[in-house]
């Protein structure tokens, strides 16, 4: 059931890993889609390929998050080519985990706060200013936010401030009609620094969680769908966990 048809969605991050996955499933739904890349043009390009598959329209914007003023084109550009916009999922963002607080250094709290937290903040603005009434505009956190470990402490920081950046939007544009969620995923195998399943080693969380397993894309995708949909016309300023009742 094409549940999106005619809506248009930009996905920040999404030329692979967990913005591709939603991107995707957006477009299966029916819904017009803006890829959105920094660097990785080819990336962007064969997503692009993927979603168009769908029978949507799909266009790739490079655009630094990082930087307000190239986040503003991303939505100029978008709304160029689709004259609305529907949907925005800020996805975009950076890992680092086993860090500990005293060996963080300057450039990396830099980077971390520059992408996760304002690149964030200048989304969710350029989403309010621009999603039609009755859109959605929902935040990809990190479980980082929910239980605190050693080694996170920067990454965890940075994904939390965007949390409450959630909870103030959906009190000011909720008279529109427009909800403002975040979606908290557990550590997922397919994406980030998970990929290749590597690094860092994964079977402490495997064994962590009761599911014993961690997430997958498609895991957070459905709940993007459920955000995206009317289902959750009346869910505003929540932050939804999906880490299988893990308790850290």
């Amino acid at each position: 059931m094409k549940i999106l048809q005619n809506k248009v969605a930009i996905v920040t991050g999404s030329s692979r890993g967990l913005g591709r996955a939603v991107a995707e499933r957006y477009a299966f739904l029916g819904a017009n889609i803006i890829i959105n890349y920094t660097n990785n043009k080819a990336a962007a390009e064969e997503a692009l390929q993927v979603i168009k598959a769908h029978g949507v329209e799909a266009i790739a914007v490079q655009a630094d998050i990082s930087k307000p003023h190239e986040v503003k084109r991303l939505f100029q550009e978008a709304k160029a080519v689709f004259d609305q916009i529907d949907i925005v999922v800020a996805n975009a963002g950076i890992e680092l985990v086993d860090v500990p607080v005293n060996d963080i250094t300057e450039q990396q709290f830099e980077k971390l706060f520059s992408i996760n937290t304002k690149g964030t903040f200048f989304t969710l603005q350029e989403a309010a200013k621009h999603v039609a009434d009755g859109g959605r505009i929902i935040n990809i956190s990190s479980s980082t936010t929910e239980y605190p470990f050693e080694g996170v402490a920067l990454y965890g920081g940075s994904k939390t401030a965007p949390k409450y950046f959630v909870e103030v939007l959906a009190k000011e544009i909720g008279h529109r009609g427009v909800t403002v969620n975040s979606i908290i995923p557990y550590a997922v195998s397919d994406a980030g620094i998970f990929t290749d399943h590597n690094e860092p080693s994964i079977e402490w969380l495997i064994e962590a969680n009761p599911m014993k397993r961690m997430a997958h894309v498609d895991d957070v995708a459905n709940v993007a769908e459920f955000f995206a949909s009317d289902l959750s016309s009346f869910v505003n300023g929540q932050h939804l966990l999906v880490n299988g009742g893990a308790s850290h």
